[in-house]
């Protein structure tokens, strides 16, 4: 069983997918991702999902997203989904495609193009259950909190 499985609406997110697996790759999570529509290749979904051979799913589908809603319709299994940002309506259809589920399938979503996000959201859950990957997480937020430091040191003078 892998940790965690990306799956993506169209080859037009992998910009959006590569966000995500930079972050999974700095915790050495084992991830595995995959193309499918769920408008155009609900079959394919079907059958990936039936697999059910992930501990977390994400989600990415830009305009009408229901990608990650899908997803959470076949799994008992956290499903993050996460929006891209379009030209049309600059993706407030995809946000609220996945944000506006129903009652009894829910969809955790991050910012629009949030793949950073997404995957830390992912970690966490893995983390509830792995103390290792835990202190990797505080680690990370502490190297964050660093940063902010050294940056607010770097005012002196303005």
């Amino acid at each position: 069983m892998t940790d965690i499985r990306v799956i993506m609406g169209s080859a037009s997110d992998i910009e959006i997918a590569k966000k995500v697996t930079k972050i999974l790759k700095q915790f050495e999570i084992d991830y595995e991702v995959s193309i499918i529509s769920a408008h155009r290749a609900l079959s394919v979904l079907e059958d990936t999902m039936k697999k059910d051979d992930a501990k977390v799913y994400i989600g990415i589908a830009g305009m009408a997203a229901h990608l990650a809603g899908v997803m959470a319709g076949m799994t008992i299994k956290p499903v993050i989904g996460l929006p891209v940002g379009g030209t049309n309506t600059a993706g407030l259809d995809a946000l609220l495609s996945m944000v506006q589920m129903p009652k009894g399938v829910p969809v955790a979503t991050v910012a629009m193009n949030g793949g950073d996000n997404a995957a830390l959201l992912a970690i966490q859950i893995l983390a509830l259950s792995d103390e290792s990957l835990a202190q990797k997480l505080k680690d990370y937020k502490n190297e964050l909190r660093e940063k902010v430091i050294e940056d607010d040191k770097k005012l002196e003078g303005i």
